[in-house]
């Protein structure tokens, strides 16, 4: 089928905001679940980073993100997206985000790790991500421009030459056959690739799918090797793990072990607050040694948790921990790609016709560490450039009839022993240490699993974890999220940014399984 609709993958803040810049230009959203389920940005507990306060400035955020960024972070697109973010915030409360509020009307702001000052834009303590989704999504649904087709999977694009001409979909439960919609332009907006790893914090159709499929298309993708793990999912044995936010330690929670040993006194000068990479490492290592590691919010917080971190709180019930009387167990956990689509600064891929915001891209914020709280704020900073950027890149469209999808039953549904077999090789060889043995094994289960795979769903989440993998194999050195303990320290020369594309990291992969 044929629109001149611009087709959106994706559901999450990102590509609901695109859509309303977009407006009145007709848009087609693609999203796998009802709107506001299954999307990261719903997820999102700690807030909007964001200079508000007067004893703050832009410049400040810009330098916190180029330190966090462990060397690789573009300076301009820092300066850039921190400058713009105060409007945002304002933006979002027009529409009618509750952002936390003090007496005097003032902004709650809260600290987190890496950050210089408090400037974490919070609702209702852990429930921003929430919070703009439903205000944004309000604002969707009475939006006439856009029509939003829930329970939709896009499985891949087509190209002429370097050009994107179309998306596939196919319904998402049950299975279909794929139908190509033909369209002018293609943002990607459906997030990154947590939930390759056996223990994310992800929702669960948060695979790699998206990045996956636009490397199958010759799109070069930036930065796959840096995986940003955080240090306090709430290890309770579910999957996802529910997320104790960085909040709770910018509040003043301390990470105890089993002896009730504060153990990140003696590794950072910023304890608790040191960069997230930093502080997963030591969990990793303290889970590792049987320490069992502990969120201790008892002496900070007490029975203000139970109100100020709903999301917090409504894990604990499930689990049946008390956070007032016992500190919670915490493990590391996938959270967020720095990798992806590697985009520009209007948010076009190297393909055209195709634009890529959220977390499917990798902007150069991030470099190889995110700044804690920069993740909202990117993708609503990218979504509002990719939109005024694919407005006046194309004419103007007149009103159109919303797309009629007649699914026709059929279809491969994803074989769930081999997605877990994957999760668990990233798990075991791809994480938060790394080293040639482990990274050659990898690639080498990927290859096997990869062949095995009868669904397009499938092999864009095996394409991502190639990226991922060879480009960690690649990458000698340790830097930000990516460490390898056989090459614990980073190396000068290295601090750029990785450029590759599917094509590369498939002879990379190629490689490593003769000597796996």
């Amino acid at each position: 089928m044929k629109t001149e609709r611009i087709v959106i993958v994706g559901a999450g803040m990102g590509a609901l905001y695109a859509a309303l810049t977009l407006a009145p230009r007709p848009v087609l959203m693609i999203s796998p679940e009802t709107l506001g389920e299954g999307a990261s940005s719903t997820w999102a507990q700690g807030g909007v980073a964001a200079a508000m306060a007067e004893s703050d400035s832009p410049e400040a955020h810009a330098r916190d993100t180029v330190t966090a960024g462990a060397g690789t972070v573009d300076s301009d697109v820092a300066s850039m997206v921190t400058r713009d973010a105060a409007a945002f915030i304002l933006d979002l409360t027009d529409l009618g985000t509750p952002f936390d509020r003090d007496a005097a009307g003032q902004y709650v702001m809260s600290r987190e790790a890496a950050h210089s000052a408090a400037r974490v834009v919070r609702v209702k303590g852990d429930q921003a991500g929430r919070q703009i989704m439903e205000t944004l999504i309000a604002k969707v649904r009475a939006t006439p421009s856009v029509q939003v087709i829930e329970g939709a999977l896009a499985t891949g694009l087509t190209t002429d030459g370097d050009r994107v001409t179309g998306v596939w979909v196919r319904r998402a439960e049950p299975s279909s056959d794929k139908v190509l919609i033909e369209t002018p332009a293609v943002l990607l907006a459906g997030g990154g690739s947590g939930g390759l790893y056996a223990h994310t914090t992800n929702p669960p159709r948060i695979r790699g799918q998206v990045i996956g499929f636009a490397a199958r298309a010759g799109a070069v993708i930036a930065d796959p090797e840096f995986v940003q793990f955080h240090p306090t999912a709430i290890d309770m044995g579910e999957d996802p793990m529910p997320l104790a936010t960085e909040a709770l330690r910018g509040e003043g929670a301390i990470l105890i072990n089993r002896q009730g040993e504060r153990f990140m006194t003696g590794v950072h000068k910023d304890a608790e607050l040191a960069p997230r990479d930093i502080v997963a490492r030591e969990i990793f290592s303290q889970t590792q040694a049987g320490n069992r590691p502990m969120l201790d919010t008892r002496a900070a917080l007490g029975e203000e948790v139970l109100t100020r971190f709903p999301a917090v709180a409504e894990a604990c019930a499930r689990a049946g921990l008390n956070p007032v009387e016992q500190p919670i167990p915490v493990a590391v956990a996938a959270h967020y790609h720095m990798g992806g689509v590697d985009t520009d600064e209007h948010g076009r891929s190297s393909l055209s016709r195709l634009w890529v915001c959220g977390e499917a891209s990798s902007t150069g914020l991030h470099g190889a560490n995110r700044l804690a709280s920069n993740g909202l704020l990117e993708a609503l900073v990218y979504a509002r450039k990719a939109a005024e950027d694919i407005a006046t890149s194309l004419p103007d469209a007149p009103a159109q009839e919303e797309v009629r999808f007649d699914w026709i039953d059929g279809g491969e549904m994803v074989d769930e022993a081999l997605v877990s077999e994957l999760r668990e090789t990233m798990n075991a060889h791809v994480a938060v240490r790394r080293n040639a043995a482990g990274l050659k094994t990898a690639l080498a289960d990927i290859a096997r699993i990869e062949a095995a795979a009868d669904t397009e769903t499938m092999r864009n989440m095996t394409a991502t974890a190639t990226l991922i993998a060879a480009a960690a194999l690649e990458r000698e050195e340790s830097r930000g999220g990516h460490f390898r303990d056989d090459f614990p320290e980073p190396v000068p020369a290295l601090a750029h940014r990785t450029k590759i594309t599917l094509e590369a990291a498939m002879a990379t992969r190629d490689a490593a399984k003769e000597t796996a």
